[in-house]
C-alpha cells in the first residue's frame, strides 16, 4: 500500500502498477493522480482508475480516516465507477476495425464509459488482442510465459458483449450507406467507425525471403514461428538495426544464440536517438556477442546461406527481418479519406469523413508540443488515441493531446523517450551514457521537442509533464 499526500488529503493506494507491477511509490503525483516511473501508466488516487494506458486495469484504493493527528486506513474501497466526462450519445453500433493496441483500448474504454450500444471488432490476426510490445522483448526471449500476453482473458470479450470477429479481412467502407463490407460480402451498418488497422512489416525484395525459416515480427503467430525455428538453432541473422530488430537480437542471445545483425545503418537508431546513443546501443549489444554488419545488407537468402551486398556471407539457422513497418492505409485510401502518409484526423482523431475516426499507427494528427502534423507507431500512443477516439465517438469532444512515450528494452537497460523529434540542431547531454545513467533533450531552436533517458525516471516524468503544461 502506498500513502499519497495531494494537497490537503491523503490517498491510500496499491503500491505496484497494474502494468508490469512497476513500484508507484517511485512515481510522480500530479494534482489527483501517480504515474508509474517505468511505462507512465496514470492512476486515480481517488478510484484507482487506470486513466492514461498502457496500464488498463485499476488498482485498488483504501478508506482513509484521520483521527486528530493520526491517520488509519482500514478498509479496502468497493471499486468507484469510472468517472464518466459529460453528456454522452448513444450511437447504436459502434464498429472497430483493427484487433491491435488502439482497437482494444477503444473497445474496453467504450465499455468503462457506460457505452451499452453495439460494438463490433474486426481483426485479421488469428489471435485476440496481445500485449505486442512484449512479442521482442521477454516473450521472445523465453523468460515470460504466453498466458501473460492477452490483453485481457477469453471470456472478456462475451462479458463484455463485444463482438470479436478474429481472421476476418475487410474489403472497404461504404461512407454513404455507413457500412463495412468484408471480403465475403457481409456488409456490417456503423454509426461509428474507428479504423484501427496498424502498420505491417516492410518485407524484403530479395530471393529467398519467403523461406520457412526467414521471418517478420509482428503478431503473436510471427513470434511463435521465431521461437520455433530458435529451438536448436546456433546462429541468426537479424536484418535491420532498429528498434524491433536489436530487441529481437537481445531476445536471441538470451536463448544462447549467435546473432548477426545487417544494417544500412553507420550506427543502431541515430535517425531516432543521436550518435552517442546510437554508440552506447551498439557497445552495449557488443558486450552481450552481437556481431554488427553496418552500411551493409542481404541481397539474397539461399538456404540457409546470405549474401552481404558487400560480397560477404553469413550462414543462419533463423532470420528475422525488422526493416520497418508501413501503415495499412488501403481502406482509408479506398473511403476517400483525406491522406497525408497516413489518415489525416483533427484534434478530436476524426477524419475527413464525420463519424469515422483513426487512431494508431495509421493517423497523422495535429500534435501540438511539437507544433506539427505527426504520425508516430507507439503502442502507447496507439492505446491512448484508442482511449480519446472512444470518448469522442460518445460525443465527448476531447482533444488528443498526450505527449507521445515509447520504452525500448536492451537486457537490463531500459531507454524511456518521450516527445517527438523528426529533426534537431543540438543534442544537450545530462549525465554519462556510458554509465548507463543519463538524459538527453533534443532541441529545435532552443525549444525541448523530445528527451531520451536510461535510469532518469523522474527527469522523464518531469520533462513529459512540463510539455504538457506548455500546451494547456
Amino acid at each position: 500500500m502506498l500513502l499519497v499526500r495531494s494537497g490537503s488529503e491523503v490517498f491510500a493506494i496499491d503500491a505496484h502498477c497494474s502494468h508490469y507491477h512497476g513500484p508507484l511509490a517511485e512515481g510522480l503525483v500530479d494534482g489527483e493522480s501517480i504515474r508509474c516511473p517505468w511505462h507512465h501508466a496514470c492512476f486515480d488516487l481517488r478510484t484507482g482508475e487506470a486513466v492514461r494506458a498502457p496500464a488498463l486495469n485499476p488498482v485498488a484504493v483504501w478508506k482513509v480516516e484521520h483521527e486528530g493527528d493520526r491517520i488509519f486506513v482500514r478498509q479496502k474501497r468497493e471499486q468507484p465507477k469510472p468517472r464518466v466526462k459529460g453528456a454522452l450519445e448513444a450511437p447504436g453500433r459502434i464498429v472497430i476495425v483493427g484487433g491491435g493496441a488502439a482497437g482494444f483500448a477503444a473497445a474496453e474504454m467504450l465499455r468503462r464509459q457506460d457505452y451499452r450500444g453495439s460494438i463490433v471488432m474486426l481483426s485479421n490476426e488469428a489471435a485476440a488482442p496481445v500485449d505486442r510490445p512484449n512479442l521482442s522483448k521477454d516473450y521472445l526471449a523465453g523468460s515470460a510465459p504466453e498466458d501473460w500476453l492477452p490483453l485481457r482473458p477469453d471470456g472478456f470479450y462475451a462479458d463484455a458483449a463485444i463482438d470479436l470477429r478474429l481472421g476476418t479481412e475487410v474489403a472497404s467502407i461504404d461512407t454513404k450507406a455507413r457500412a463495412v463490407v468484408l471480403a465475403g460480402g457481409e456488409a456490417i451498418v456503423y454509426d461509428r467507425l474507428l479504423l484501427a488497422t496498424g502498420a505491417e512489416p516492410v518485407r524484403l525484395p530479395i530471393p529467398g525471403a519467403d523461406q520457412p525459416h526467414v521471418h517478420v515480427l509482428r503478431s503473436l503467430a510471427d513470434c511463435r514461428a521465431i521461437i520455433a525455428s530458435a529451438d536448436g538453432a546456433r546462429r541468426a541473422i537479424v536484418i535491420g538495426a532498429s528498434f524491433i530488430g536489436l530487441e529481437a537480437a537481445a531476445a536471441l542471445r538470451a536463448r544462447d544464440i549467435e546473432v548477426h545483425v545487417v544494417g544500412l545503418e553507420q550506427r543502431p537508431m541515430e535517425r531516432v536517438l543521436g550518435s552517442g546513443m546510437g554508440d552506447f546501443v551498439r557497445a552495449l549489444h557488443e558486450e552481450h556477442g552481437v556481431i554488427f554488419h553496418l552500411g551493409d545488407t542481404v541481397t539474397a537468402i539461399d538456404g540457409k546461406r546470405a549474401t552481404l551486398k558487400s560480397g560477404g556471407v553469413l550462414e543462419a539457422d533463423v532470420v528475422v527481418v525488422g526493416v520497418g513497418v508501413r501503415p495499412r492505409l488501403v481502406l482509408g485510401e479506398k473511403a476517400g479519406l483525406a491522406i497525408d502518409r497516413g489518415v489525416a484526423v483533427n484534434a478530436y482523431l476524426e477524419t475527413s469523413v464525420p463519424g469515422i475516426y483513426a487512431a494508431g499507427d495509421i493517423a497523422r494528427w495535429p500534435d501540438p508540443h511539437s507544433q506539427e502534423n505527426i504520425r508516430v507507431e507507439h503502442w502507447v500512443v496507439a492505446e491512448r488515441q484508442g482511449q480519446t477516439a472512444a470518448r469522442n465517438m460518445l460525443g465527448q469532444r476531447e482533444v488528443f493531446d498526450a505527449v507521445p512515450f515509447f520504452w525500448s528494452q536492451h537486457y537490463d537497460v531500459p531507454i524511456n523517450y518521450v516527445g517527438h523529434a523528426e529533426k534537431w540542431d543540438e543534442i544537450v547531454l545530462d549525465g554519462n551514457i556510458a554509465a548507463k545513467d543519463c538524459l538527453l533533450q533534443y532541441r529545435s531552436g532552443g525549444r525541448v521537442l523530445a528527451v531520451a533517458s536510461i535510469y532518469r525516471d523522474l527527469a522523464s516524468f518531469e520533462a513529459e509533464l512540463a510539455m504538457e503544461r506548455a500546451t494547456r
